[in-house]
C-alpha cells in the first residue's frame, strides 16, 4: 500500500518541484501535474506528485496521517492532540464509546 503524503512546493524546475511537509523536504517528479508554482500543495507517492490539492484538502490528509500515527503509537505534534473530533476510542469516555457502539 502507498500512502500519498501532503506536501507543499517551493520551488519548480522543469519535470521537478523541491516541496517540504510533514518535517521533510525533498525533490519530486511533477510530470503528471500542469501548471506546478510555489505555494500549491501537491499529493506525492513515491516521490511522484499524482495530484494538485487544496490547502484544506492538505490539512485533511495530514489530520488523517496524524490520527494514523497515534493510533500505531508514533506520537503527533501537541497542537492535534488539543483539536475535537480525532479522538480514539482509548480515549474517549466510557458514554462516549458506549453511543457509539449502539445500534
Amino acid at each position: 500500500m502507498c500512502i500519498g503524503i501532503p506536501m507543499q512546493v517551493m520551488s519548480v524546475e522543469p519535470g521537478f518541484a523541491n516541496v517540504a511537509g510533514r518535517s521533510e523536504a525533498r525533490r519530486v517528479g511533477t510530470r503528471l501535474i500542469d501548471g506546478v508554482e510555489p505555494g500549491q500543495w501537491l499529493l506525492v507517492f513515491l516521490d511522484d506528485a499524482r495530484e494538485m490539492i487544496t490547502p484544506e484538502r492538505a490539512a485533511e490528509v495530514n489530520a488523517t496521517l496524524d490520527l494514523l500515527a497515534l493510533a500505531i503509537g508514533q506520537g503527533v505534534s501537541p497542537a492535534f492532540l488539543d483539536e475535537p473530533g480525532f479522538a480514539l476510542p482509548s480515549a474517549m469516555a466510557l458514554q462516549a464509546v458506549q453511543r457509539m457502539t449502539q445500534s
